[in-house]
């Protein structure tokens, strides 16, 4: 029996260039926006890379980095709960709270409420997807490396049952086929290299757009 369609490579939202590009336009803003330094609070899993790439990426101002692990969002409790916490005294500090996709809102407001309770000066929400499609609560991230569309995303620190985050690209997949044929998605690690884009640029697209995760 042959394989399903949907496993071959998915569609590219971000590639390789595309990703290097956000993470250096978001840097930009960052170090623009806080001059006397930045405190990078990841949020575990899903922004590791995205955060790392950040740390590497601002030169001009003194950055520290944390790091916050938390549960799944729980829609009969209303929130989720800190499972690691910040190691750094935030008091006064300039925050940006990194996400890999912020869609709901649910988790980044409760993120953001938790940070300012710790004593933060200013809060900050950067994320390297938006995902405005599925937004529950007003939550306006300030630093966006990409707004995508409601579709199921894969690399670049987002995952399927904690596998994927180290694809080189963002890939729009089917959630289906990927569950029936998991191991056949291995060619994705051999996707071709910059010139590969198959999404349109521009707002609502992928990073053509110079305007403006989880777990």
């Amino acid at each position: 029996m042959s394989a399903p369609a949907a496993a071959s490579p998915g569609r590219v939202l971000l590639d390789r260039e595309a990703l290097s590009s956000a993470v250096t336009r978001v840097a930009a803003q960052i170090e623009a926006d806080h001059p006397g330094g930045v405190v990078l609070v990841g949020v575990l899993k899903g922004a590791l890379l995205f955060c790392a790439d950040l740390v590497r990426a601002i030169r001009t101002v003194e950055v520290q980095v944390d790091f916050l692990a938390i549960s799944r969002y729980a829609a009969d409790s209303g929130r989720v709960r800190i499972l690691l916490d910040v190691g750094l005294d935030l008091a006064g500090r300039d925050v940006v709270l990194v996400e890999d996709l912020v869609d709901t809102g649910l988790t980044a407001s409760f993120l953001i409420g938790h940070i300012g309770a710790l004593g933060a000066r200013r809060v900050e929400l950067c994320t390297l997807l938006d995902r405005p499609d599925r937004r529950i609560l007003p939550v306006r991230p300030r630093y966006v490396g990409a707004v995508v569309p409601d579709v199921y995303l894969l690399g670049a620190g987002l995952h399927h049952r904690d596998r994927f985050r180290n694809l080189p690209a963002v890939l729009e997949v089917d959630r289906e086929s990927l569950d029936r044929e998991p191991d056949s998605w291995r060619s994705w690690f051999t996707l071709p290299g910059p010139r590969r884009r198959e999404a349109p640029e521009g707002p609502g697209g992928t990073l053509g757009a110079e305007s403006e995760a989880t777990a």
